[in-house]
Order: C-alpha cells, then sequence, then structure tokens
C-alpha cells in the first residue's frame, strides 16, 4: 500500500488547539488515543494506518491503546519527557524561529569533523553547555561537529546506540527544542552539524516498535539483536518509517548530514536496498531544500559500492568512514596486533590506505579467516572519512584509553599530521586536540537490574583479565560516566596548549594549501613507503605538497620526490631541499618551488 497522502507519522500540531495523530500498527485492529483519562478512536486509513485529530496543542502527554490493552507510547514520539518509559509529549517543531537563513555548508570534502558525545562534552552534558565550547571549536579550525545518537534512550548515561524511540531527542540532553538551538547557534559561528542515526538496529529497554507491527526481521539478527526488516513483508512501511526520521533531522532540525551506523549490519537483500533508496530520496530532497544532505557511513565491509552512485549501480552514500586507515596507523603507532589489528603491518598498509584507500581489497582476513573487500583505487579520496581515533576505537578498548595515553606525545603529535595532511575528510574525536586524559569506557544508566548485570557479565566475559583484577570499568556506574567527563582546563596548560597550537596550525594549512584542501581525483594523491617512512605527495595545478612521515623510534632519511625543488612549509623557509632528515615520530611538509 502507497503512504496515507498528506499524512506525516507522529503527532504534528496544526494550531495551538489541534494536533493530527498518525500511527502504522497493522498488528491491531482498533486503536484509540489515550489523552488523560480520555480515549479517542483513530480513523482506519487502511493498510495498518490509523489516524485522527484531536483537539489538543503542544505539551499535551499522550499514549495509544492497542486493542483495548496497555497503552504506549508513540513510535514516531519527538518527545519522551519522562524517558522510555513514559507517556509522549506532542511538540511543535515548527514554532522554531531559525535565525540560518543565510548560512552556506561547505561541500563534505571540505569539512574538518569534530565527533562528540553530548553527554560528556562539556560539564552540563546538555546541548546548552555544549555550546559553551563551540567558539574554541571554531578557533582551532573545525567546520562540522558530528553528534554521536541523540535519539531517545533508558536513562540519562549512554553512548546513544541503545536509542529506542528514532524520532524523539534525547530529554536529559534538552529534547528537540534544545537540538534546534544547538543547530541554529552552530550553523551561526559557520559550523555544520552531522548527526550519527542507528538503522540497524534498536536498544533492549523501552522498546515498543514490535507492538505495532514487523518493524522486525525473524530471518536476521545482528549482534545488538534482532534486525530491523527492511526487505520482509510489510517492509515499504517499516522503510517509510525510517525515511520520514531522516527527513524530520533535515527539514525540522537543519542538520547538514547523517552518519549512518554500521550499515553492513542492516541485512536488505531487496534489489533496491533501503540505503540506496534513502541516498535518493536525500538526494530529492538536497534538491527541494537548496542545500546538502550529506550521507556518511559507517562501514567495514570494504565494498566500494558504497560510495558509488546510484547511477553506476552504487548505494550513493556521500563517503564512508575508512576503518583499515586507522587499523594500520594504529598497528604503525602502538604495535598491537590483537583482535582485527593483525590483519595490518603498519606503515606499508598506511601507505595504501593513503594511496588507494582500502587496505584489504580482497586479500585474505586472519581476522575473519577468509578473504575482504574488494579493490578501491578508482574511488575519490574524498569518499573516504579519515581518523586517528573515534568513539569505537577507544570506548571498546577494556580501559576505554585514548592513543595519547598508549602511545605518548609525539607519536600523538605525529596521528594528528597524518589525519590532517591525508586526503579524505578528516575526524578528530572530542579531546584529541589537546591530548585529554579522560578515558571513554562503555556506560549504561538501564532501570533494568537484569539487563545491567546481564552487561556487567558481558564485559567480564570480553575483557576477564581485568574484570579478575578488578580494574574494568563498571558499565553502569555513574563514576564510569563521570570518567569520561572533558577537562577543556587542561587546553591552556604546557603539552596540552602545545598540542592544540599543533592541531591548529596543522588544520589551518589544510584550509589554506589548495592541494591539501582536496583530492577529487585517485592521481591527485599518491603515497608510498620506505622502511617506517611514508612519503606523500598531493597534487594541485597551483602547487603539489609533499608530507614525510617518521613511523619508527629511530631517526631516518629520505629524498624528496622528483626533480622539483621543495621549500619547508612547517619553518616558513624558503630554503630549498631535495631530502629531509626526521627524528623518531617526526614528519615534514614541503611545498613546490617553481622555477
Amino acid at each position: 500500500m502507497s503512504y496515507p497522502t498528506g499524512e506525516v507519522l507522529g503527532a504534528r500540531p496544526r494550531s495551538d488547539t489541534s494536533t493530527r495523530f498518525c500511527l502504522w500498527a497493522p498488528n491491531a485492529h482498533h486503536v484509540e488515543l489515550q489523552l488523560g483519562d480520555d480515549l479517542i478512536t483513530l480513523d482506519d486509513l487502511g493498510g495498518g494506518y490509523f489516524a485522527t485529530t484531536a483537539g489538543v496543542g503542544p505539551g499535551t502527554h499522550y499514549r495509544y491503546q492497542l486493542d483495548h490493552g496497555h497503552a504506549v507510547a508513540d513510535p514516531a514520539s519527538r518527545c519522551q519527557p519522562d524517558g522510555v518509559h513514559g507517556p509522549s509529549e506532542v511538540v511543535d517543531l515548527a514554532r522554531y524561529e531559525w535565525s540560518d537563513a543565510a548560512y552556506r555548508p561547505r561541500p563534505l570534502w571540505d569539512h574538518v569533523i569534530y565527533e562528540l558525545h553530548v553527554g560528556t562534552f562539556s560539564p552540563g552534558g546538555t546541548f546548552e553547555s555544549a555550546l559553551e565550547q563551540l567558539d574554541a571549536l571554531v578557533e582551532l579550525g573545525v567546520t562540522a561537529v558530528e553528534l554521536m545518537p541523540i535519539a531517545q534512550f533508558p536513562g540519562e548515561r549512554n553512548w546513544g546506540y541503545d536509542g529506542v524511540f528514532a524520532y524523539a531527542v534525547q530529554n536529559s540532553y534538552g529534547g528537540p527544542y534544545g537540538l534546534q538551538r544547538f543547530v541554529d547557534v552552530a550553523h551561526g559561528k559557520g559550523l555544520a552539524v552531522i548527526l550519527d542515526v542507528v538503522y540497524n538496529h534498536l536498544g533492549p529497554e523501552g522498546n515498543v516498535l514490535a507492538t505495532f507491527g514487523p518493524y522486525f526481521n525473524d530471518h536476521y539478527q545482528t549482534i545488538w539483536g534482532p534486525a530491523l526488516n527492511f526487505d520482509d513483508a510489510e517492509s515499504d512501511e517499516v522503510r517509510e518509517y525510517y525515511w520520514q526520521n531522516a527527513r524530520q533531522w533535515f527539514e525540522d532540525f537543519h542538520v547538514d548530514g547523517l552518519r549512518l551506523d554500521a550499515v553492513s549490519s542492516i541485512v536488505d537483500t531487496s534489489s533496491v536496498t533501503f540505503i540506496a533508496e534513502l541516498a535518493r530520496r536525500c538526494a530529492d530532497l538536497s534538491d527541494r531544500l537548496g542545500r546538502p544532505c550529506d550521507l556518511i557511513a559507517e562501514t567495514s565491509a570494504n565494498d566500494p559500492r558504497t560510495v558509488t552512485s546510484l547511477a553506476s549501480g552504487g548505494l550513493g552514500m556521500d563517503a564512508q568512514w575508512n576503518d583499515d586507515f586507522h587499523h594500520s596507523l594504529h598497528v604503525a603507532l602502538t604495535a598491537e596486533r590483537t583482535g582485527y589489528y593483525c590483519d595490518y603491518d603498519g606503515a606499508s598498509d598506511l601507505a595504501r590506505a593513503m594511496d588507494e584507500g582500502f587496505v584489504l581489497q580482497g586479500t585474505y582476513s586472519a581476522f575473519r579467516r577468509r578473504r575482504h573487500g574488494a579493490p578501491s583505487g578508482a574511488l575519490s579520496p574524498e569518499g573516504f572519512v579519515v581518523f586517528a581515533q573515534n568513539h569505537d576505537q577507544v570506548g571498546n578498548r577494556p580501559r576505554g584509553d585514548r592513543l595519547v595515553s598508549l602511545t605518548g606525545l609525539a607519536p600523538a603529535r605525529l596521528a594528528a599530521a597524518i589525519v590532517l595532511l591525508s586526503p579524505g575528510v578528516p575526524l578528530l574525536f572530542m579531546g584529541e586536540e589537546y591530548g585529554e586524559s579522560a578515558p571513554f569506557p562503555y556506560f549504561v544508566d538501564h532501570s533494568d537490574e537484569r539487563l545491567n548485570e546481564s552487561i556487567r557479565e558481558s564485559r567480564a566475559r570480553e575483557f576477564p583479565e581485568l574484570a579478575t583484577a578488578g580494574s574494568l570499568y563498571d558499565p553502569v556506574s555513574p563514576d564510569t560516566f563521570d570518567a569520561a567527563r572533558l577537562d577543556f582546563s587542561l587546553r591552556e596548560r604546557g603539552d596540552h596548549r602545545a598540542l592544540w597550537n599543533h592541531y591548529r596550525q596543522l588544520i589551518a594549512l589544510r584550509h589554506s594549501l589548495p592541494a591539501l584542501r582536496r583530492s577529487p581525483l585517485r592521481h591527485n594523491a599518491r603515497a608510498w613507503v620506505e622502511g617506517n617512512v611514508i612519503t606523500l605527495v598531493r597534487s594541485h595545478d597551483e602547487g603539489d605538497v609533499v608530507a614525510v612521515f617518521n613511523l619508527g623510534a629511530h631517526d631516518a632519511r629520505t629524498l624528496l620526490p622528483g626533480d622539483r625543488r621543495w621549500a619547508n612549509l612547517l619553518e616558513n623557509s624558503n630554503e630549498e631541499a631535495t631530502s629531509v632528515e626526521l627524528s623518531p615520530w617526526a614528519f615534514s611538509l614541503y611545498r613546490s618551488v617553481h622555477s
């Protein structure tokens, strides 16, 4: 069945005294809207859709009763003021008076992205509190902030991937109006906002979707629980639910892009997958709105179709996270080879990631015990997001250790240079720019003690040595959450300030030099390795740039490429060089000198 014309899922005020309610509930024969002690029967629109108009306005709390059973919250609720177990609230997302009409976001390739977790990013743990730090990010040179998931989750402490109301903005962060204000103020400072959304699973507590209809597919499971139904019976309606969710963020909240969590865990055998359909509809929405609606995929599949255009048979994503870049960099800096790091050889693989995108391109993966990936050398570097840290790579470590805690200052400085001078779209994880020492461990705030205990046991099985020693963070404890809060006072002290200035200088160079600013074609960026030294040449009509990185603990010397002459950019010197000597964990940067 086609979607009912003119309807929007959830509660949409038509005036201060009238609201339209629309619900997809094919499991029910009779649906009633509960307003306090009053019950209003919804009209059956066919195809499992029900709707009614009630004489209530914003601020009204409501639930639905299905077939005279237990009352439950709206699966398309925009606000859960009392959390996942409470009623939904009518909110008027059209009432906010936006001031960003003049804002024009940069193209995705021109961004430096800063990933943050709202709850631990600032002392208040809210959107409003986070606004106080945006000026510092602008000064640093960041152009986009990426918010970890803000869809309503249980309690007040969570990474966000346990969200169960996809449309509702976390109440403890400031709710929907708080998010609107955050985006508006960010735009006023020239910052784009990217939102992390989870379309592959829902959290275990407070999840009501299965009550209403076949939102989940019995044929598949993810590592987090039942898979969402994107390809079985009545999946068209599930797709519509998630399309309207994506559209909400762009239209009602003015976000500039969505980061789609773990798209390789979205099992979809359709001829046109949900992800491809989402890309097409977002492209159409972008044309209508006159501004980008970017889509960034998180995937470890190493499938070049992810960022291949729809017209060429791909999924049409604008970019994807490049885990291979991170993994090879991490191995080069730490020498860790456990888990998925066993597939990477450090400097040589990092050079390949710079040069070709993926490291594993159909070669054997010892971690997976099978071949993995496909060739990516034809893909634009601008289709890859590169990073030395992110929430997963820090937070899924046993102690939530940040890179600087593992390597010390010199390798951390080098990692910053590698990320910010490499082709692709650089992403920073909150606090790395000044060497934040606080860990970022996994934390939750479930009200179900059996679930809490299950999570504790799972973490103990994953990290038995730490559990036995009593040094494993308790994910349920408020102390674990508090330990992850950033300490921005470090930004003004000694080595921390020096590191912050280092990041600022690198970002300024990236913004100012055309060769560093973008690489639309693969041949615009070429990298190779000699021992532990990587040479990266980035080409542009206005002049080439060469970066040389020593990923080793010993001094190194290498020749600069070609017959050209090169001037040192970091020392702002016109003295020409043909070779470079580097101390351990050091780098140098040169521009071509024309005769």
